[in-house]
């Protein structure tokens, strides 16, 4: 069966192509769900023009892009995130972490939809990602998932604490009383014994 793709559809192709498929996979999965329609003459004259449509909305989206592109190729993006044994990390890193952290770094707002990730990052390290901004430009970054205790750490070493100064515990503060009480008897006592001779 040749049907006209109405819209996108993962693993068969793009709106506006003619695609020959499986009768069953036309009529009961395509049709019903208008994401194709049978190739008339009509259909097929309408699909070639939405397809040139597409290519210049495609060209002009990637001379808008290519600036975009350049700034992303190759840039280094770090992620703290908090890990625990074997560096495995207590969250994830996805897509929406690493479109913030570009768009904090470079002020370019990426769709998060547009990071390549097979899955979330779930362990430290550095990765190549893939942005992809049109069909054609695709550029790499590298994502650095980094410790975040690491920069805890270095700013403890970087600034050593003062430690107070310790006060007197009350048991010293009552020996030291206790003392000068004691001294004050003795000289009353020396004093007493030295009336006494007089």
């Amino acid at each position: 069966m040749k049907v006209v793709l109405l819209q996108n559809v993962a693993g068969l192709g793009e709106a506006g192509e003619v695609k020959e498929v499986a009768d069953g996979y036309g009529r009961n999965f395509l049709l019903p769900k208008g994401l194709a329609e049978f190739a008339s003459p009509s259909l097929l004259k309408r699909a070639e023009e939405q397809r040139h449509a597409e290519e210049r909305r495609q060209l002009t989206a990637t001379a808008g892009m290519t600036d975009i592109a350049q700034t992303l190729e190759g840039l280094a993006v770090t992620i703290r995130a908090k890990s625990g044994a074997q560096d495995r990390l207590y969250g994830a890193i996805t897509g929406g972490d690493i479109s913030e952290e570009v768009q904090r770094l470079t002020g370019q707002d990426i769709d998060k939809r547009k990071i390549e990730l097979e899955e979330p990052i779930h362990q430290l390290g550095e990765y190549e990602v893939s942005v992809r901004l049109t069909r054609d430009l695709v550029p790499k970054l590298k994502v650095i998932v980094a410790e975040e205790q690491a920069k805890a750490r270095a700013k403890a070493k970087a600034k050593p604490k003062s430690k107070p100064k310790a006060k007197p515990k009350k048991e010293e503060k009552v020996e030291e009383v206790a003392g000068e009480v004691a001294e004050a008897t003795t000289e009353e006592t020396a004093e007493e014994k030295s009336e006494e001779k007089d």
